[in-house]
């Protein structure tokens, strides 16, 4: 898949593009010709991704949270789940693919899966609605968290939604009521649950999927009640104006953490999550590791009595 720049890394591409310029004059001017010139660019672009990515702004982090390159839920599970097997269906209406969960061992401990899936391509999103689940999805998932309590299984969550898909049929099928049932089931699970805010963490859409013990968030991710854009239309009735409300919302990472709203900053390799997948996919998968052993010896009473003190603290907080 060719490279996807964002406009603050344009200095990057341009570096990039004499890089590849220069590899294929060396092929014709024999092995070495230019080795010491291209390993200079690749220093000099690699100190530019580095500089860029340390001083973004919430719009910026706003644009890579939705990178079309950046892993989604089935690189997750690719990447952390063995023995995957996916469950269909809401046994009331459709199968949903916006989220897609099941069974699998993460690192040998059996486990409930699941999350919002955008896809990468025209067909796959299409297939998944871009991430934007309907009432079946948050079905489909309160299904799965009622079989992870029946047999005692640990919960894991990746989010990643602009929010819940706002058509005519999803509100006719009751949208408000599904996200509803899927944030109480999340909050009265008796077995751990941790949530990682992956690319966008969008509304009720969101929560929906993060009622958790442990919210963990990537370092460039967002999270936020509502778009930049639809924040914008609402309070100036302009949307083009996303980037002051990004920044005004406080949606970062950084933000978040400072406010409680999140536990844990996943660091992200320099240049985000899209330009080294692997390597972002196991620093998600160590901090869900460590976060499900610090609850193993909690009782179903614990776990419940945690979530709500989180939830209830952040309400308290809101109130100061």
């Amino acid at each position: 898949m060719a490279a996807h720049y964002l406009d603050f890394e344009r200095p990057i591409a341009d570096l990039e593009s004499k890089i590849e310029e220069l590899s294929r004059l060396s092929e014709t001017a024999g092995p070495g010709a230019f080795d010491a010139e291209i390993q200079a660019l690749r220093d000099r672009a690699q100190d530019l991704r580095k500089e860029a990515y340390a001083n973004l702004d919430a719009w910026q982090k706003t644009m890579v949270a939705r990178h079309p390159q950046r892993p989604h839920l089935r690189d997750y599970v690719a990447g952390l789940i063995d023995e995957f097997v996916e469950l269909r269906g809401d046994r009331k209406f459709a199968d949903d693919q916006a989220i897609v969960g099941g069974l699998g061992r993460f690192r040998g401990q059996p486990v409930v899966v699941m999350g919002h899936e955008k896809g990468h391509d025209t067909t796959t999103r299409l297939k998944h609605n871009f991430g934007m689940a309907r009432p079946e999805g948050y079905r489909k998932a309160v299904r799965l968290m009622d079989m992870a309590e029946r047999f005692s299984l640990p919960v894991i969550t990746f989010v990643d939604t602009a929010g819940a898909y706002p058509g005519l049929g999803a509100e006719e099928r009751g949208q408000a009521e599904a996200i509803a049932r899927s944030t109480e089931r999340c909050l009265t699970l008796g077995v751990p649950m941790v949530a990682t805010i992956v690319g966008e963490g969008g509304s009720g859409g969101a929560i929906a999927l993060a009622g958790a013990n442990r919210v963990l968030i990537l370092e460039h991710s967002i999270y936020s009640v509502i778009s930049p854009e639809g924040a914008a239309s609402i309070l100036w009735r302009d949307g083009a104006r996303a980037k002051d409300a990004a920044t005004n919302m406080r949606i970062t990472a950084q933000d978040l953490i400072k406010l409680g709203i999140v536990d844990r900053i996943i660091e992200e390799p320099a240049g985000g999550a899209h330009s080294d997948t692997e390597t972002a996919i196991q620093a998600v998968g160590d901090a869900v590791e460590d976060e499900l052993k610090g609850m193993a010896a909690m009782s179903a009473e614990a776990l419940r009595k945690q979530r709500a003190e989180r939830f209830y603290a952040i309400g308290r907080a809101g109130l100061q």
